[in-house]
């Protein structure tokens, strides 16, 4: 087991949680750890404090789970794996926070244990009792603050020392905050990044009447279509012509935005935040704008980006580039025995021939399982990742229409944009006459299957044809016969 000097905190009764894969059976209350899991682990720690961990993961998140899991599969955990995890919960499938975890009490809101990996990509539930029964160790509520490559060592918050023979770091990233001075630290001023962050939300919401959400992306986007499904006032603030602006065009986004809008969600764009007005009691009443307008709120979302959590280790010198730890194609850092995967890796992005930053839930299950195969098995083969984005919006029970869109591939070139949004519609991006980027709005299974294909093999395509599809569905039809034809041709 890991070595610690002194006893670690491993948590104790969580609050009540709210959940995102509704489909499975859930609590009312995210899963504590177990008291009995907790003195067990205790005594284990004590007993066995001069011995290390074979392999040790820094990180309790989507990543560390599905890295635990392609131990288990590779017959390489027990007694050899722990995770070092700074929350008091078991791994879980993060994206449920902006989605189902945010539902009203009433709409059957995702809570754990419904969420823990790897149930997002089809596996088993690993629950507190799953690594106790696959003998991984987890070590809770235990932040790492330094990292001694040398002494093959980890230094915790708390002072306490962790050894290892192998590293993998996945403390993916926390949330980029407003500056104190205007505001960013006033009660009822949220940012959400883990299940304790999304128990405060909600808490908050159920005596909220306006409220505010800085940030036109992934997080601004996913949050407030979930919390217009408690009847707020709700607006939407962020400095850019349209909503996603790094993925959608402003045609994609116009179809969204008129959406959010038939569901009560408003917006104010092209403005940003001046400062956040504070009341008598510290407390946040508006929003100034930089149009000199002011906004009432008595609730604020800010998702405005994410940090990785990487300074410990680039500190103790760790190659860095795109704000992130530098990996090679098996996750390899440039110190021996030290991995990185998840959001914290910048790894090199073959299929583009450019080393990239990844902040999705995809790429994390795939660094995670791609790394460890690496490690146990010697594995050389390099990661071939392709980008994949989505999102589910509006999936509240009782909501007139739920949305889930995908996309492939790379948004580069001339976008050819197909279809009416309601029920359908699709943009493909082409460039130098080759398919390089696809999106897809409420397709099926089959049309959803044909898309990393198409974004993968990148084939030539007919432009004039594909501006000329009346429906998805011939457009779809011109892309997989165009897919068809080159591998006869190859």
């Amino acid at each position: 087991m890991a070595t610690l000097q002194r006893s670690v905190y491993l948590g104790g009764v969580l609050t009540p949680r709210t959940s995102l894969l509704g489909s499975s059976p859930v609590s009312n209350v995210a899963t504590p750890v177990p008291k009995d899991v907790r003195v067990k682990t205790l005594l284990t720690i004590a007993a066995q404090k001069n011995t290390n961990t074979e392999y040790v993961i820094v990180g309790g998140g989507n990543a560390a789970g599905y890295a635990a899991k392609a131990f288990v599969e590779n017959g390489a955990a027990e007694g050899k794996v722990c995770i070092v995890a700074k929350e008091n919960v078991a791994p879980y499938e993060r994206p449920a926070l902006t989605k189902a975890y945010l539902f009203p009490l009433d709409k059957s809101p995702a809570r754990l244990p419904g969420f823990h990996t790897s149930v997002g990509g089809g596996g088993e539930r690993q629950t507190p009792d799953w690594y106790k029964e696959k003998g991984i160790e987890i070590l809770y509520g235990t932040e790492v603050t330094g990292l001694d490559t040398d002494k093959q060592s980890l230094t915790t918050a708390s002072g306490d020392t962790i050894n290892y023979n192998n590293l993998i770091i996945a403390t993916g990233c926390i949330a980029a905050r407003l500056p104190e001075k205007i505001g960013g630290s006033l009660k009822n001023v949220h940012y959400i990044r883990d299940v304790a962050d999304a128990d405060q939300l909600v808490s908050a919401l159920k005596s909220a009447k306006k409220v505010v959400v800085i940030g036109g992306g992934y997080i601004g986007m996913e949050v407030s279509a979930a919390v217009s499904a408690w009847n707020l006032d709700v607006t939407i603030v962020f400095p850019e012509q349209h909503v996603m602006p790094r993925l959608f065009t402003p045609t994609i986004a116009a179809h969204y935005e008129e959406l959010y809008k038939n569901n009560n969600v408003k917006f104010r764009k092209e403005v940003s935040v001046v400062k956040l007005k504070e009341g008598s009691a510290g407390e946040v009443v508006g929003v100034e704008l930089t149009d000199g307008s002011t906004l009432d709120a008595d609730l604020v979302v800010v998702g405005v980006g994410a940090k990785p959590v990487v300074a410990p280790f680039v500190e103790a010198g760790l190659k860095s580039d795109r704000g992130a730890i530098e990996v090679d194609g098996t996750f390899k850092t440039s110190s021996p025995g030290v991995y990185a995967i998840g959001d914290v890796a910048a790894f090199p992005l073959k299929i583009y021939d450019r080393r990239d930053r990844v902040e999705h839930v995809d790429h994390a299950r795939k660094s995670a399982t791609h790394c460890v195969n690496a490690l146990v098995k010697g594995s050389t083969e390099e990661y071939d990742y392709l980008p994949f984005f989505y999102s589910r919006i509006f999936e509240a029970p009782g909501s007139e229409r739920k949305v889930w869109w995908q996309f492939y591939g790379d948004n580069v070139g001339e976008a050819v944009e197909i279809g009416k949004f309601d029920p359908k519609y699709a943009a493909f991006w082409i460039e130098s006459g080759r398919l390089k980027g696809v999106f897809l709005e409420s397709g099926s299974a089959e049309e959803f299957g044909l898309l990393p294909s198409l974004a993968r093999q990148q084939p030539s395509v007919d432009i004039s044809a594909l501006r000329s599809a009346s429906t998805v569905e011939d457009a779809l039809k011109i892309a997989a016969d165009a897919l068809e034809k080159q591998k006869v041709t190859v």
